[in-house]
């Protein structure tokens, strides 16, 4: 049998990676995150038609997917996160506080140049 090509699986894996390295940015990286598990569930899809054709694939979109619901989750934790500081503190006391910790890491930054 002639083996076919799988659609995406490389992307499945970057997309999940992008959602974990963007969750620091109040939770940007759902979009990538949502957008490998979306196209991992296509790609399963395609496998579950015809497996043996894809035998070697299956295994990269599993971990894209396992990716791609981690990245959801630690996204959904800094967002539920910074929804409850906001709750506690207020907002002008949580902005208080993001602009001096920004002032710091701006000083720290500028004393290692």
């Amino acid at each position: 049998m002639e083996e076919r090509k799988l659609p995406n699986p490389t992307l499945i894996i970057v997309l999940g990676v992008v959602g974990i390295l963007c969750c620091c940015f109040a939770g940007i990286g759902l979009i990538p995150a949502a957008i490998a598990l979306n196209l991992s569930r296509k790609a399963e899809e395609v496998i579950a038609e015809n497996p043996e054709l894809y035998i070697d694939k299956q295994s990269t979109v599993k971990a894209g997917k396992i990716i791609a619901i981690a990245a959801i989750a630690a996204n959904l934790y800094i967002l539920v996160r910074m929804a409850f500081d906001i709750y506690s503190m207020g907002w002008d006391a949580y902005k208080m506080q993001f602009e001096e910790a920004w002032e710091q890491a701006k000083r720290q930054a500028e004393a290692t140049q």
